[in-house]
């Protein structure tokens, strides 16, 4: 159960391979964390990041699954068991948009981070629901906010799981089940380091403090830095030519 301070005791990591998502669960477990799951397609990583959780003293399991797999995101879910928080994780950047490009590369984007999301959101509400309490975290992105040219396809898939889980959270309004919603900006990992850094670049540690903070404060949606509300804010209203030429 989630204390008072808004502190988690059990975790489901979904996507456990993720820098971000290690670094949350390595934030938790700074705090109360006594067991977690951890769910990902390369069950080898996964591994040794439970190494080294159980060596901080929390309990770990390891499963296998597949973010493109609705039957095998429920699997996860179920085989986690009672938990107080559900951390949807995964996501592929894929390549820079390019109209010339295979349209499949879209098709590819949407489904993992897009539906595949929605799906893991979707199936964590249930379950949390079922026990009565918790919360799904969902990692989105400022990209799901305004998308630049080259990000088109990975910003639209983010873009439908942000409101999907704005929705969800209506949704479960009473039930004792919340959403946190993450909108980090460029975060320095190896899924972006062949990508050049963009301003108010951040590490997964200072995601992982944002996000931790946002839970015990009841947060329904961090950005992270959070100076990126303020940005965006104006960004959102840029007329389309000037925005192109920004956002180059």
């Amino acid at each position: 159960m989630r204390d008072a301070t808004g502190d988690v005791q059990s975790a489901l990591v979904l996507g456990a391979n993720s820098d971000i998502a290690g670094a949350i669960v390595d934030e938790l477990a700074r705090s109360r964390l006594e067991r977690v799951v951890l769910a990902a397609r390369d069950v080898d990583g996964a591994r040794e990041r439970a190494g080294a959780l159980e060596d901080r003293g929390v309990a770990c399991e390891v499963v296998g699954f597949d973010a493109d797999r609705p039957d095998s995101i429920k699997q996860a879910v179920a085989a986690a068991g009672a938990v107080d928080l559900v951390l949807v994780a995964f996501g592929s950047l894929g390549e820079p948009f390019a109209v010339a490009a295979d349209p499949a590369s879209t098709a590819a984007l949407a489904r993992t981070n897009g539906a595949g999301a929605m799906v893991a959101a979707h199936a964590a509400a249930r379950a949390l629901v079922g026990q009565g309490q918790g919360i799904v975290v969902l990692l989105s992105s400022v990209a799901a906010v305004r998308p630049r040219a080259d990000n088109a396809a990975y910003a639209a898939a983010k873009a439908a799981a942000d409101v999907f889980a704005r929705g969800l959270a209506d949704a479960l309004h009473g039930s004792g089940v919340d959403v946190l919603i993450v909108r980090p900006g460029f975060v320095h990992t190896k899924m972006t380091a062949s990508r050049p850094a963009r301003p108010f670049a951040t590490t997964p540690a200072a995601v992982a403090a944002d996000v931790v903070r946002a839970l015990r404060r009841g947060d329904r949606v961090v950005w992270s830095p959070g100076v990126l509300r303020w940005v965006f804010a104006g960004l959102r209203q840029l007329p389309a030519p000037l925005w192109r030429r920004l956002a180059r």
